[in-house]
């Protein structure tokens, strides 16, 4: 076993010694030595229940005949985070989670890993970890949030920055606020509808790195708590048989993820996080891959913030496999890809049934015959941008209209805020990208202002920032090259007109090349407004197309 390494011969005994400091016996010793990377905090509502799921990973560990060894992995709620300095360390945690848990698992010598996530950066960055550490590893996470309750209609986090948005624009009084404020987030888990965390969690199932159920099964449901006793009995079937996550994370498997990502209408970070993960597998991963999948890829769910449904909706109408079987019927998977139960995908799938034809629309009946994401270009954003064209009301899926630029968050909410934006415009922030904020936040604000003022359906958002899955309407987001390296979006104008066709998946600046090159020749450099500490070191290392802000790391063999 790898964790001979630290556990047999005499050379072994001083780390012996230590173990048996950690109250440790022989016994145990002589078993499997199994990680438990635990994201237990008590700041993310999506972590606070993880100590419950975390005892019974390490029973169903112990059950099975493995010796569970707890360690920690940090994790931050974008919900909290947002809107001040703090969203700015919010995305570079992703690498460090990945990081720190490849140091732990390698300085341990663990035989295999169950990774317990739960939230926006947090599950990818173990996914990425998982595909470096390439020992047996199974995830479990914490799962969905119930949706809240207010004046009958069910709610989500979303729906509380929209009502925040409505109260600046006069047409919900504070007491309403205050209602939205005690009832969206009613229990611990994810924010209840297909944002980030709930997307990456249902994708973490398509890789076949999770358990069926990992995505959808509400946090309080005692189903979850079953679950994880599964995955770790689980994990030591995996060590048996030594089937590791790069038999699993396959490029059909980042593929398939890709498919029922445009099928769910996932969060338009899936572009950021799926390319990075396929960059531990050594897969050269381009965001163009989305358009192809798209167009021969139905959009069948529609949950919030697209529409009225949430993840315990798409949990009792089957889930991610029922999803995927629907996906099945148009032969638009890769079945034969292995996955953590020790079968293939198309055996995991095989049989389960859409119970709610209007959760999940049947593959012949879809809401769109192309998929939830796409990824635009043009003279504005030349290496690409991405757009969440599920959440876009269609009247909006072509339009035209003046730039109103604004160099950062706040000054465009404020803007909104103040009434300075009007039907028709289409609003640009930049500087907000992986190198110019640094740390790429996230504009769930100011598009929750934008929604909250009526404007929706006639406003756009353009930035080099990113876009939380919780936002909606045409918010088009990553736009790369980001200004601070002197992308076109550094070179707009206030008044300059936009044109915006999703159909037609371009994003353009009525603007003649020479003229852009005559700006481009005057453009000056943007001090970052962090000039210390990590954020400037990030800022530093990433790429200058940002491929998804991912750092400049050696693929692995």
């Amino acid at each position: 076993m790898r964790s001979d390494t630290v556990t047999k011969g005499v050379g072994q005994a001083p780390h012996r010694s230590l173990f048996n400091a950690l109250g440790y016996t022989k016994e145990e010793l002589e078993r499997p030595l199994v990680g438990v990377v635990s994201s237990y905090n008590e700041i993310v509502p999506g972590h606070m229940n993880l100590d419950k799921i975390t005892e019974a990973v390490k029973l169903g560990v112990s059950m099975a005949g493995g010796t569970p060894i707890m360690v920690p992995a940090i994790a931050v709620c974008d919900g909290i985070a947002m809107g001040h300095i703090g969203m700015k360390y919010s995305l570079v945690t992703r690498d460090l989670i990945a990081d720190s848990t490849e140091a732990l698992a390698m300085a341990h010598q663990f035989d295999a890993l169950v990774m317990i996530p739960n939230c926006d950066k947090n599950v990818p960055g173990l996914l990425m970890a998982a595909a470096r550490i390439n020992v047996p590893t199974i995830f479990v996470s914490g799962g969905p949030m119930l949706a809240g309750h207010v004046k009958g209609q069910k709610r989500s986090l979303s729906s509380m920055f929209e009502a925040v948005g409505s109260y600046a624009a006069g047409t919900m009084t504070e007491e309403e606020v205050c209602e939205f404020e005690n009832n969206v987030c009613p229990t611990c888990g994810s924010c209840s509808g297909m944002y980030t965390a709930n997307s990456m969690n249902c994708l973490t199932e398509v890789l076949g790195m999770g358990l069926p159920g990992n995505g959808t099964i509400p946090a309080v449901f005692s189903e979850r708590i079953r679950l994880a006793k599964h995955a770790g009995m689980q994990v030591m079937e995996l060590v048996k048989r030594d089937i590791r996550p790069r038999d699993i994370m396959t490029e059909k498997a980042v593929l398939n993820a890709l498919t029922v990502d445009m099928a769910l209408g996932c969060s338009t970070n899936s572009m950021l996080h799926l390319p990075a993960i396929a960059h531990e597998i050594g897969m050269d991963f381009e965001i163009d891959f989305a358009n192809g999948i798209s167009a021969k890829t139905p959009n069948l769910c529609h949950l919030a913030p697209a529409g009225p449904t949430y993840m315990e909706d798409l949990n009792e109408a089957g889930g991610v496999s029922a999803v995927m079987n629907e996906l099945n019927k148009k032969n638009l998977l890769h079945t034969d890809c292995m996955t953590v139960t020790g079968k293939t995908l198309g055996e995991n799938i095989s049989g389960c049934v859409n119970r709610n034809p209007e959760v999940i629309r049947p593959v012949d009946h879809p809401y769109s015959e192309t998929g939830g994401l796409a990824v635009l270009k043009g003279n504005l954003a030349p290496d690409g941008s991405v757009v969440k064209r599920s959440a876009v009301v269609e009247e909006m899926l072509v339009h035209e209209g003046p730039a109103r630029v604004f160099e950062c968050e706040e000054d465009a909410i404020a803007a909104i805020r103040g009434g300075k934006i009007h039907s028709g415009d289409v609003v640009v922030i930049r500087y907000e990208g992986p190198k110019g904020g640094p740390g790429m936040r996230e504009m769930l604000n100011p598009t929750s202002a934008i929604a909250g003022m009526g404007l929706g359906s006639t406003v756009a958002l353009i930035t080099d920032g990113r876009f939380s899955g919780a936002s909606r309407g045409a918010s088009i987001g990553h736009v790369s090259p980001e200004a601070a390296v002197g992308g076109p979006i550094a070179l707009v104008e206030e008044g300059d007109r936009i044109r915006i066709n999703i159909p037609e998946l371009s994003l353009e600046l009525d603007v003649s090349e020479e003229e852009l090159a005559l700006r481009k020749s005057r453009w000056q450099p943007k001090e970052p407004n962090v000039k210390t500490g990590y954020l400037a070191r990030y800022a530093s290392m990433v790429t200058s197309g940002n491929r998804g802000a991912i750092l400049e790391i050696p693929k692995k063999n």
